[in-house]
């Protein structure tokens, strides 16, 4: 049985769709996935993300402990306040898991990871922490609410405690400050401005209903979807997993190889991956006439060989047909994929298309 969160029965009341997704019930959409996307890009929309994982760990070997465990180095991270995003590997460098880390102390952090890796990430961190000295704990006493779009932190502003006033409008990308029990952090999974807001179970109902009061459109699944894709943002399971690493996940800027004695779990992998210098690309496509891109199409590249959409969606912003993909190495800029046994021609992009809003580049000329 699906598990739920603690707004599902004021997504029902609201009309919300409801569909099990990562063993949660969570709503696809409020009546209009479109508007609800259009509502992001040009103003502001709340998700109900509380199936997300969150572990807190907290101890004086909490900083070696996540220097081994994961890609990304929180070496990098200069005092409290801050976070960065990494890819936690196994011994092969498959990915396991893709995560947001945040320094909250010298010797205390939180990481919020997918809710479809929970068990597996979980039993991962406690079988490689055993030789530090940390406390591992999820808290599955939160809720976490999205607030995103351009107007997104002025509507939220008088919905937070007032402890929180001047971070909610200062906070850089990859920055948090906290409040008692609210942690509130400029990120997100849209492409847009906005705050993502860790809160007690207890006080999310009457944030929820606040923030629609103040303005907010309540938004699902599918428009989250539609953003993140837009955005270049990858989603676990379909761009990457295990049988991917980050070198082919368009992600080897997350892995930090120096300092070289830093040896995380995956790394000699990725060394001798990276030797063979036959990487395959991960890029973005758009499709050049109608027609629909999804999820395991073959690409065809002549003289090359083939790859495999891993996402595609028709892109409301810019009204065509996207996709990301992963195809043999090589430099070109065309490719041809098969839709229901007929070979359509795309256009080889880099895996972002829009940001805060705008195309990232100008299609009709690129066609």
């Amino acid at each position: 049985m699906a598990r739920k969160t603690i707004l599902n029965d004021i997504h029902r009341q609201s009309g919300g769709r409801m569909v099990e997704f990562a063993g949660w019930e969570l709503p696809l959409h409020f009546g209009s996935q479109l508007e609800e996307h259009h509502a992001v890009r040009r103003d502001a929309g709340i998700f109900d993300v509380s199936h997300m994982t969150i572990i807190d760990l907290e101890g004086t070997g909490c900083s070696r402990f996540l220097s081994r465990l994961l890609a990304n180095d929180v070496g990098r991270l200069s005092g409290s306040g801050k976070a960065l995003y990494s890819c936690m590997l196994d011994d092969s460098g498959g990915i396991l898991d893709d995560l947001t880390v945040f320094r909250r102390a010298e010797d205390q952090f939180r990481i919020v990871s997918n809710a479809a890796t929970r068990d597996k990430v979980i039993a991962w961190i406690e079988r490689h922490a055993s030789e530090f000295s940390l406390s591992i704990l999820p808290r599955q006493d939160l809720a976490i609410i999205a607030a995103q779009g351009p107007a997104a932190r002025r509507k939220a502003h008088a919905c937070l405690p007032a402890e929180l006033h001047v971070a909610a409008g200062s906070l850089a990308p990859f920055e948090f400050a906290e409040a008692g029990n609210w942690f509130l952090s400029c990120s997100g999974y849209t492409g847009e401005d906005g705050l993502e807001i860790i809160l007690p179970q207890a006080d999310a109902p009457a944030l929820w209903k606040g923030l629609i009061a103040g303005g907010f459109r309540p938004c699902g699944l599918g428009a989250r979807d539609t953003l993140r894709l837009e955005a270049g943002m990858r989603l676990y399971g379909l761009d990457m997993d295990e049988t991917v690493t980050p070198l082919e996940a368009g992600l080897a800027w997350t892995v930090a190889w120096e300092p070289a004695e830093r040896r995380f779990i995956g790394r000699t992998a990725l060394e001798e991956q990276r030797k063979t210098g036959q990487l395959r690309r991960f890029v973005g496509l758009v499709l050049k006439d109608k027609g629909v891109l999804r999820h395991g199409q073959r690409v065809v590249v002549p003289g090359r060989g083939e790859g495999i959409v891993t996402s595609g969606i028709f892109s409301p912003t810019l009204n065509r047909a996207i996709a990301f993909a992963r195809v043999p190495p090589g430099d070109y800029d065309r490719a041809w994929v098969d839709i229901r046994g007929r070979s359509k021609e795309v256009l080889i992009t880099p895996p972002r298309f829009v940001r805060y809003g705008r195309p990232i580049f100008n299609l009709d000329r690129n066609f």
